[in-house]
């Protein structure tokens, strides 16, 4: 069975993902933050334009790693993510935020 490949964005200095984290109204502690969606790209150049735009700084600092679609469940379920944000376009960016029901 064939699964698709998805690319996401690691911290060389200490593993972390890139990931968004939503606003919220009801606390704003800095000590407790939420876990927040992991940032996925459906292509490595998606995920290189995305730093390169945004990070371009600190684009060093990073790297691009990849994830068949059969191990995100259980890459979410490791790591306490609120769910995923597909980076549709990484220039704007616009992203699609998805979370599991489960």
């Amino acid at each position: 069975m064939l699964s698709q490949i998805f690319y996401f964005v690691r911290s060389k200095q200490d593993g972390q993902y890139l990931v968004a984290r939503p606003r919220t109204t009801t606390s704003s502690n800095p000590d407790n933050p939420t876990t927040g969606y992991v940032l996925l790209f459906r292509e490595h150049s998606d995920a290189l334009s995305y730093l390169n735009t945004h990070g371009s700084g600190v684009s060093d600092r990073f790297a691009v790693e990849s994830i068949p679609s059969t191990q995100l469940k259980g890459m979410l379920q490791r790591w306490g993510f609120d769910g995923i944000g597909l980076v549709e376009d990484p220039l704007l960016p616009r992203v699609e935020f998805l979370t599991s029901l489960n």
